[in-house]
């Protein structure tokens, strides 16, 4: 028997621009192995020679100690007869027709790097685009796979013969660091003042400083796109701001140069802080603390703040601590409200002139744009399983899943073949499927103009070129007159491709069960709850129970209908629905209940005919809606939080931040066959407001009568059907004090719950359900 074997190994997963060849490299080295490796546009593929023990060793350590930012999604071995190599060498990348892999975000400054940084001694020092392998920018600069410098907009940057040395030195950690670069060839930055360059470098950067410090807006260049920043702690920088972006109250991020600053502003758990130090650097909604000093404008009638740590060098040089400079800085989207974020240097010159006093340019280019993303912890929940965690001290809930996080895939139970799933109107994002993966795309936005949804239209073409996937169906919301359902009917048209429509509520439970892992083969109570969906009976649903599986859906039971006088007004001006609320449940349109205080006389008459029927056809001024969401702005008004809204979910949010955590009493629903009535909740909430009852106790109340109801059905589907899994999916479970008063109430009664801590409850994870929905039907089978 030979002393030396072979094999033939492929690693699958994101192993590329994260040092995985170095690292296989120094494995190799180590074990006394002879052979090479090399990218492909499928992964990694590696020829070895040596010892079998060493070899066996070698291919576990591949998964077990692979790089820092790596994810082995699978490690194909064939054994060989030894190939007599000599030496273990790198080779050059080899591309591959319709080969794909998961690329890896963008990533977070690294400790190595930042510590160069700010040291004097280094040749990087106080260089604003430093990186190397384990961080630095990824996916917003990748034009193409394989991910080598050619296929990314660093091309045009050459190399100086430092740089060059450490690129192409295997035990360096630049070692093909794509993005690599020094203030000797690498991008720069510049600062524009009234269409002049005033300074470049780092006068640029001290000139910036100063004119926020000065209470200047000034347009940032990021790694996703251009950020809108001022002085966190000013509160004319920040009032001057919002009226610049047409924002009215909605909240801004704020960025704070470390966890300790971010504790003296906030309320900071364990399992927070490792988030806002995470790679990702995602914003982190917190409770804001009783000393903070952020402006209150930065957000308005919250009691929680979205805080984020520097993630690039330049952030770090804008937030170095020195006398005078801001100690916390308001990071918005560089656009106008409902716009696509602005990432080129013209572009935003352009688009932003109105809004930015000094634009901090840099010649690095972004080829796709990606927000922030958002998270938030949910604390205090008992553990238990199948509820699924990231850390010890909670769950971690996404809200806006972008830079970080996209385009990292959800690992799928089964092969799925190439489908492309559209998502809804508001939060837009897509899913394109392939394999096991599900690729997620970054934050679209809300698709209500050319300009989105041109974004759209352009991140489409990219995800499928970069994962080289063309899709054999199209899926889509129910919904005739969203944007994205419209392309998604054109292209199904113009290409021949069958095209699935899949209600809304459906996909968000679908979404819930597919990246909790659940195959579908047996059905689950799920309970979305959120602003509009689209129903097969033509009424706006969002209060929904529905038994379903990944393949179909019956409705089981849902919100007693009310009108929405006036349409998307009503949406606009949560008074309305208090009003046609109050009227569902028998209550007069006294004066001594704010909404009916707010309501002008005469549009009080023209409500109490659209909440009677006298809507026109088909009530097309008063639609019928079972909505959750509208069911919370109605609270919100009655209470006098919040008569008219700037922002989607502002009453909702706003009410949960007047939540008494101490009240422990709940407002009865009345559980009908169909429908769940809150009439009784509405009597009693309207009762306790005339006799003086704090809006916070009432305001806990009505949360925890909510999630009482959920139970007292969830029982009820449990005791006819024998399902005792429950999956909650919708906008209105980012509201934590119902998400954490609900799961309690469920986990107390011994059933299984799932909830989304991997995409967005809201409609940013709806694609991934309309894909998983899509597939089943593809495939015709019952589940």
């Amino acid at each position: 028997m030979s002393a030396v074997s072979g094999a033939r190994i492929h690693v699958r997963g994101i192993v590329q621009g994260v040092g995985f060849r170095p690292f296989v490299y120094g494995l190799a080295l180590h074990y006394g192995l002879t052979g090479w490796v090399r990218n492909t546009s499928a992964g990694v593929d590696i020829e070895a020679d040596g010892a079998p023990q060493a070899l066996e060793a070698f291919v576990r350590d591949l998964s077990q100690h692979a790089p820092p930012l790596a994810h082995v999604d699978g490690v194909d071995v064939h054994t060989r007869p030894a190939d007599g190599f000599t030496v273990f060498e790198i080779l050059e990348s080899a591309a591959q027709p319709l080969a794909f892999q998961p690329v890896s975000p963008d990533v977070a400054i690294c400790p190595d790097c930042l510590r160069e940084l700010f040291d004097p001694h280094d040749r990087r020092y106080r260089y604003p685009f430093i990186n190397c392998t384990n961080c630095g920018p990824r996916f917003t600069i990748i034009r193409d796979l394989p991910y080598d410098r050619p296929n990314t907009t660093m091309a045009g940057f050459g190399l100086c013969p430092e740089c060059a040395s450490e690129y192409s030195n295997p035990l360096d950690r630049r070692f093909h660091a794509q993005p690599v670069a020094c203030p000797a060839c690498g991008p720069q930055v510049r600062l524009i003042v009234a269409g002049r360059c005033a300074a470049e470098r780092e006068a640029a950067i001290l000139t910036a400083r100063q004119l926020l410090s000065d209470g200047r807006v000034v347009a940032v260049k990021g790694l996703g796109g251009f950020h809108l920043a001022c002085d966190a702690m000013n509160p004319q920088a920040v009032a001057e701001l919002r009226r610049r972006k047409l924002r009215v109250d909605k909240p801004f991020a704020v960025m704070l140069l470390d966890s300790a600053a971010a504790a003296r502003q906030c309320e900071l758990m364990p399992a927070e802080r490792l988030l806002l130090e995470s790679r990702q650097r995602p914003i982190v909604l917190l409770r804001r603390g009783d000393q903070s000093t952020i402006a209150g404008d930065v957000a308005p009638g919250q009691n929680a703040l979205g805080l984020m740590l520097p993630y690039t060098p330049l952030h770090y040089l804008l937030l170095e601590p020195a006398p005078g400079s801001p100690q916390a800085l308001v990071m918005t989207s560089g656009n106008l409200s409902e716009e696509p974020i602005a990432t080129g240097n013209e572009e935003a010159l352009e688009r932003l002139a109105p809004l930015a006093d000094a634009f901090l340019l840099h010649d690095r280019d972004i080829h796709i744009r990606c927000d922030d993303s958002v998270v938030r912890v949910l604390p205090g929940v008992r553990r238990s399983q199948p509820v699924q965690t990231e850390s010890p001290e909670g769950s971690v809930l996404p809200v806006r899943r972008s830079r970080g996080y996209a385009p990292l895939a959800v690992y799928l139970p089964r092969e799925v073949p190439p489908l492309l799933a559209v998502g809804a109107q508001l939060k837009n994002t897509f899913c394109l499927t392939r394999g096991n993966y599900a690729f997620m795309s970054h934050h679209i936005g809300d698709l209500e103009n050319y300009e989105t949804l041109r974004a759209f239209e352009q991140a489409v073409d990219h995800y499928q070129r970069l994962f080289r996937i063309r899709p054999e169906a199209i899926a889509y919301d129910l919904h005739p007159d969203y944007l994205a359902t419209r392309y998604a009917i054109d292209r199904g048209r113009s290409e021949g491709l069958p095209a699935f429509a899949v209600q809304h509520h459906h996909a968000h439970v679908a979404a819930c069960m597919v990246e909790n892992g659940l195959a579908g083969d047996h059905p689950v109570l799920g309970v979305s709850f959120d602003g509009t969906g689209y129903g097969e009976d033509g009424t706006i649903w969002g209060g929904e129970f529905l038994l379903c599986d990944l393949r179909a859906y019956r409705r089981l039971l849902h919100l007693r209908q009310v009108r929405m006088p006036g349409g998307e007004q009503a949406i606009r001006e949560p008074w309305r629905m208090a009003l046609a609320w109050l009227d569902q449940s028998g209550i007069d349109w006294e004066e001594d209940l704010p909404p009916v205080r707010s309501a002008p006389e005469a549009s009080r008459r023209v409500l109490r005919r659209l909440i009677a029927g006298q809507a026109g056809p088909g009530g097309l001024n008063a639609p019928l809606t079972s909505s959750m969401g509208r069911l919370f702005d109605a609270v919100s008004s009655l209470l006098g939080i919040r008569h008219v809204v700037s922002y989607e979910g502002q009453a909702a949010m706003e009410l949960e931040a007047l939540v008494d955590p101490s009240e422990e009493g709940g407002y009865p629903f009345e559980v009908g066959q169909e429908s769940v009535d809150p009439t009784p909740a509405f009597q009693q909430l309207v009762a306790d407001l005339r006799q003086g009852v704090g809006a916070g106790r009432i305001a806990a109340r009505f949360h925890r009568g909510v999630a009482q109801a959920v139970l007292e059905i969830a029982r009820r589907v449990r005791a006819e059907t024998g399902v005792r899994e429950v999956a909650l999916s919708g906008g209105v479970w980012q509201n934590l004090v119902l998400l954490r008063a609900t799961l309690t109430l469920l986990q107390d009664e011994g059933l299984d719950v799932y909830i989304h801590t991997k995409v967005p409850t809201n409609d940013g994870g709806l694609a991934l359900g309309q894909a998983a929905v899509a597939h089943q039907r593809m495939r015709g089978e019952a589940v």
